[in-house]
């Protein structure tokens, strides 16, 4: 079997819908196998559209187990060459399975493969191409500097290495998995896909970024201005930080860190104050 389609999904029955139905048309004259985990959806996504799509195979889990351990569950299920993890808030335009398959053959020093994520206004999305968080590059970010993070200096339409590739659209080579093993399930969700590109690149394969499209809705499927949101966020950065950078003098971590911490407490402060903003002002709230 070429390839493994692999979503994890919650609470986003009508998004996912829409993905599927793009991954099966573009899925065509491919051999191939899809998997959804589902983290304990209330919107009962399974039941809803189980009979609509009978090729797919669901898994329903009992409970949000995160989004590190759903893939996993699915990916030791998978048989094909070639895995992919799509996020559900994805729409994958006609041609970009094919072209990914087709670039990953062509170059087996490749590892992984990711492509450019479009906004719903049709915009290139910055982080399709990433670079690793160094110490030295998370310090530039924190601070508002984000070229070097974003690898802002490739074109947009040239296949390119890159560090880090999007957990939205993530194409795996089933040797490198072998490799270099699994997601990290210390990540509940988010930066498993930074500490995975990662763990590849240590592993002497290559990241990719291609110029073949898929639309990202992204934020659809996550509520970024939940406290939750904000305290996974920053915790799987200094996951990350911590497993890979926690041999490094004080000199270097505590400022990381606390960059980390002070970024977290701005984000909470910042979703305290549009909440009272709206409790004091309902009316134009609901006019905007």
């Amino acid at each position: 079997m070429k390839l493994s389609v692999v979503i994890v999904s919650y609470n986003v029955c009508q998004l996912l819908e829409d993905c599927l139905r793009s991954v099966e048309k573009d899925l065509a004259g491919i051999d191939s196998e899809i998997y959804v985990v589902d983290n304990a959806s209330s919107d009962h996504t399974v039941e809803r559209l189980q009979p609509l799509f009978p090729a797919v195979h669901f898994v329903a889990n009992t409970e949000n187990v995160g989004f590190a351990r759903a893939n996993n569950q699915a990916i030791r299920l998978s048989q094909a060459e070639y895995v992919l993890l799509l996020n559900p808030d994805t729409v994958v335009h006609e041609g970009t399975l094919r072209g990914t398959l087709d670039f990953l053959d062509s170059h087996p020093e490749a590892g992984g493969a990711g492509v450019r994520m479009l906004t719903r206004e049709g915009d290139p999305a910055p982080e399709s191409r990433r670079a690793v968080p160094t110490p030295w590059v998370a310090f530039l970010k924190m601070l508002g500097f984000t070229r070097r993070y974003y690898m802002s200096h490739l074109p947009w339409d040239q296949p390119g290495q890159i560090e880090v590739i999007s957990g939205a659209y993530c194409m795996l080579r089933r040797k490198a998995l072998d490799a270099v093993g699994l997601l990290d399930e210390d990540f509940f969700m988010y930066g498993e896909d930074i500490d995975l590109s990662f763990r590849l690149l240590k592993g002497g394969w290559q990241n990719w970024y291609l110029p073949l499209d898929i639309v990202h809705y992204k934020g659809e499927s996550t509520q970024k201005s939940s406290y939750r949101y904000v305290h996974v966020f920053y915790q799987a950065m200094l996951i990350f930080f911590r497993k890979h950078y926690g041999h490094l003098s004080f000199i270097w971590s505590l400022p990381i860190q606390a960059a980390i911490y002070f970024r977290a407490a701005l984000a909470l402060m910042h979703m305290l104050g549009d909440r009272m903003r709206h409790f004091l002002n309902p009316q134009k709230n609901k006019a905007l």
